[in-house]
């Protein structure tokens, strides 16, 4: 017999999280990179030379976990800190040659991540589940008292005919 606990919403969106956080890290592997990294990159790659209070507020991160993953890419070599021009104090972060071209691989797992998790889904239950997932995301910031960083608006083609 199944545990009851096991036929809530809020386990099936833990045990979901968590799969879908081991597959992100396997796929992101591949580009030799561990999860959280991306996402720098990322950033960088919309706006390079951010300082590093912006990093950490991009990611909702506190300024010495941004420390801490900017020190790893370094490391990589596939991220620079520049101090700079005037204030030795404010350093930027850019993107390395290397970076740049890890940072263009990175849409390519954000899609295959996507579609292996969706497969047997088609583009109404997509649309449907995305809503829904906004839905849950807004009740619990709501609860706590925050915004999440929610994107209240739909996406195109999300609205449910039935809504």
């Amino acid at each position: 017999m199944k545990d009851p606990v096991q036929k809530t919403i809020g386990y099936r969106l833990t045990h979901t999280a968590r799969l879908q956080k081991a597959l992100s890290a396997r796929l992101l592997a591949g580009l030799g990179l561990f999860p959280g990294q991306e996402s720098v990159l990322k950033l960088l790659c919309e706006a390079d030379g951010r300082t590093m209070g912006d990093l950490a507020s991009a990611l909702r991160v506190r300024p010495p976990t941004a420390s801490k993953t900017i020190a790893r890419l370094t490391t990589q070599g596939l991220v620079e800190r520049r101090a700079t021009d005037g204030d030795g104090r404010l350093v930027r972060v850019f993107l390395t040659d290397a970076g740049r071209e890890r940072g263009a691989s990175i849409d390519h797992v954000w899609d295959q991540l996507e579609a292996e998790m969706v497969v047997g889904l088609d583009s109404k239950e997509k649309k449907r589940l995305r809503k829904l997932l906004r839905k849950v995301e807004k009740n619990l910031a709501l609860r706590l008292g925050a915004d999440g960083g929610l994107d209240d608006e739909a996406e195109p083609g999300d609205e449910d005919e039935d809504a």
